[in-house]
């Protein structure tokens, strides 16, 4: 008994000295609309470090007193980490904004004009510069096809074709 509560404590200790780094982005074709409409799913302290170290700028995403300053510096954080190219074109991301989901922020972004889609480029390095160990969780959904992959850092490119 007490060497299986030892075993119990000390997995619980390696999960605070090694915690999870993963993301997860999900982009859907919106065929109706013509858009791209993408989601960005990270762990709030695990942002707010990654664009405190590429950006200088200091965020408390949770007690987020100037949400303007907030939105713009995630914007440029994910735009600058998370690159799209749809049938050979590069993409412009739109920002539409976060939210807070327990200890995690959801950011939306949204690409106009994109009435077909048969291929898609994508590096995704988001976070890659908090940790060596991070893991970004893709999945891509056109005309109700859903394909999915993991990048696990410094894998950060993948091709998808539909």
């Amino acid at each position: 008994m007490a060497l299986l509560l030892h075993k119990w404590l000390f997995l619980g200790y390696l999960a605070l000295v090694h915690p999870l780094f993963v993301s997860v982005t999900e982009i859907n074709h919106n065929a109706q609309e013509k858009t791209l409409e993408i989601s960005c799913k990270a762990f709030t302290e695990d942002l707010e470090k990654a664009i405190e170290k590429t950006s200088k700028v200091k965020l408390d995403l949770f007690n987020s007193k100037d949400k303007a300053a907030a939105e713009k510096a995630i914007n440029e954080y994910v735009s600058k980490h998370l690159q799209l190219k749809a049938d050979g074109k590069t993409l412009q991301l739109q920002f539409v904004g976060f939210e807070r989901e327990g200890d995690a922020i959801w950011s939306y972004f949204q690409v106009n004009n994109i009435p077909t889609l048969k291929k898609i480029e994508i590096s995704d390095n988001i976070l890659f510069e908090a940790s060596d160990e991070q893991i970004n969780l893709l999945h891509v959904t056109v005309n109700g096809n859903r394909k999915s992959t993991k990048l696990d850092y410094p894998n950060a490119h993948v091709l998808f074709e539909f």
